[in-house]
Formats: C-alpha cells, structure tokens, sequence
C-alpha cells in the first residue's frame, strides 16, 4: 500500500466545476487585486472566525508583519513568541526590527506555556504572539491575563487553525488581532499563497490595509512606509469556495484523529493531547518517539509517508545565531524537535489507509 503524507485529489475533485466556474468569472471580469471576490470573502471570513474585521494580505507571514507595524512595534521592541513553531512566526517579528523573544512551549499540547511567559518579560516586551500549533489553540485565559498586566498586545497566529475553538469562542477572535495562511497545505488553503488578519478593532484593519497596500489607503497618497501585500481576486474566489466546504473537511478530519487516538497503542508512542477547553482542528496529527528516525523510515520502507514539524529548534536556526542561543537553552523544543513525526491526514483518506497506518504504528 502507499499513502502519501497529504494530497489534496480527493478534495479538489469535489469542487472542481465550482473552481474552474470561479476562474472563468474572475477572468471575465478582468479585475485581479481587490475587487468583489476579495471584499465578499474577508466578509465571510470575519462572520466564520467572529471578527469584525478581515483584511486579506500576501500570506500569513505578512499578515504577522502588518499586524505588528500597524501595533507601531518596531526598533527596540521585544515581541515573546513561542520556541516550537515554524520560523515565520520569529522572521514577522525579525522584519520589523524588533527581537524575538522565545519562551518554551507546554510538552502536552506543543503550544506556548503561558507559566513561562512572565520571566521573558522586560521593559522592551510589546506584544505576545501566541501561535495556535498544529490545529488547537493555545491557553488564551492566562495569556490575556498577563498581557492585561503588563499592557501588551496579544497577536493570535492562526495560520494553522482555520475554525478552531477556544472556550467555544474561534480562533481569529481571541486576542487583538490574529493572522492566517492560506497556504495549500492549510486546513483552508487557496491554489497559492495567501493570507488574512483578522481584528475587532477598526483603526487597526485600516492601518493593516493601508500598510499592506504600498501604506496608501488612497491611491498615490502614502501615509505609512508600506510594502506590497494583497489577497488576489482569483484566490479569494477559490477561498470563498472551499469555505463553505470547511467544516465539513474538518470533521473528517476529526474523525480520523479521533481513530489514531485511541486505536494507535503503542507503549513508544506519545500521542498528542487536548486541552479540555479546545475544539481542536488537526492540520497535523503529531506523534512523538525517541525512536523518531527509525519509526520515520519503517513507516517509509511500508509505503506510509510522513513529515517532521520542525527538525531544527527556533534557536537554533542558523537564521538566528545572533541571538546567542545554545544547545540546551530551550530543551523542551529541542525534544520536540527530536522526537516529532507526523502521520498522514487529509480530507479522503479511505479508512483501510487508515487501519494500516495504525496497524503498523502499532506493530513498530
């Protein structure tokens, strides 16, 4: 048997009239950068994540970007992020001149530990970003608690849980301001890159906007020093598209987590764990085992493929050495870092895939 970690055929063969339907409209209009299809999906995406506002962008790293220079955080500034995520949550933070501060995450769920959060607080810290990793949300009560605290801003990257909930309340509505990707491998993906963030607050969607749009909200009238970063016409329609889809691609893949938790028993094995105050999504389903690279090419070598989120630490990224980190200095990402292993998930995988994924996870 041979199963891929993820493909999207089973999916796209759903909606491909509806898709090449949208292409054909967008192509007879002649209109491509912040038309109809645009406004009418950052409309359907604010009421789905309970914002007020969305604003599209260039993809969930700029989304990051804007939200933080429309927050005015710039040189100087510290912005804590979590040390187990994907690099873009730091490089948003790295563009605009502040420093990333890394705080470990909770070995239970993968997210940021809100208990570790207080320590890497100075007098520079602006904002927290809290990541929601890998589909579940991250511990929002005691995060806004410190923050309300010490007056910083609370950034939510939720460029990987797309209808996720927290308290029954969506991602994309839990801090000041959020941001998303749309990347492919998303749970909500375009047929490219692109992005979204989402806000309660008014001043700053139109600040985020503006900035996003060469910092002009008027043509040729530039207020901020802006960069080049909008949601196209063609990949708001598809979004638009698979949008009505998404809950219904979520719950299938629920449903095949729910089988790996509680039919993989293997004593090797860690499984992931959830907060009780989560409904979480799965954009991955990651196992841990310090048998990682092993278990990794076993599964191969029985046609099952798989990914690793992420083989390198944050701080240890060569990107990163000039924030003087060591080996040792945040062990609980690096034992993620060692240990993780994704396992295939994706809307239509058929269930005897299933049975043999399990059976041969379990038989490692």
């Amino acid at each position: 048997m041979n199963i891929p970690f993820s493909t999207f055929t089973p999916m796209h063969n759903e909606i491909k009239a509806d898709m090449q339907a949208c292409f054909e409209r967008v192509y007879d209009k002649s209109w491509f950068i912040d038309g109809e299809e645009c406004r009418q999906f950052e409309k359907e995406f604010a009421e789905y994540c309970e914002a007020e506002y969305c604003v599209g962008c260039g993809n969930g790293l700029e989304g990051l970007y804007l939200l933080l220079r429309a927050f005015d955080i710039g040189d100087g500034d510290e912005v804590i992020v979590p040390s187990n995520t994907f690099i873009a949550t730091a490089l948003a933070v790295s563009y605009t001149g502040a420093t990333p501060v890394f705080v470990e995450p909770d070995i239970k769920t993968y997210n940021i530990n809100p208990a570790e959060i207080e320590k890497a607080i100075t007098e520079r810290t602006k904002a927290i970003i809290a990541v929601h990793l890998y589909g579940q949300c991250a511990d929002m009560d005691p995060i806004l608690e410190i923050a309300g605290k010490y007056q910083l801003k609370v950034i939510e990257d939720a460029a990987q849980c797309h209808g996720a909930t927290y308290r029954g309340k969506k991602a994309g509505s839990l801090g000041d301001a959020a941001s998303f990707s749309f990347y492919p491998g998303k749970n909500l993906g375009c047929l490219g890159d692109g992005g979204c963030i989402t806000t309660n607050n008014p001043q700053i969607a139109e600040k985020a906007r503006a900035i996003g749009n060469y910092g002009s909200a008027r043509k040729y009238h530039h207020i901020y020093k802006g960069i080049n970063s909008r949601l196209d016409e063609l990949q708001a329609g598809f979004l638009r598209i698979k949008l009505r889809e998404l809950d219904r691609w979520t719950k299938a893949r629920q449903q095949i987590c729910e089988r790996y938790l509680n039919e993989i028993k293997n004593d090797q094995i860690i499984l992931p764990e959830v907060n009780e105050k989560n409904t979480h999504v799965w954009h991955i389903f990651p196992v841990r085992t310090k048998k990682r690279d092993v278990l990794q090419n076993y599964l191969k070598e029985r046609g099952i493929g798989t990914v690793i989120h992420y083989p390198v630490a944050m701080h240890l990224q060569d990107a990163y050495k000039d924030l003087g980190h060591e080996q040792g200095d945040f062990p609980i990402a690096e034992k993620i870092a060692r240990e993780e292993l994704s396992l295939p998930l994706y809307y239509g995988i058929k269930n005897d895939m299933v049975n043999y994924i399990i059976q041969r996870v379990n038989s490692f």
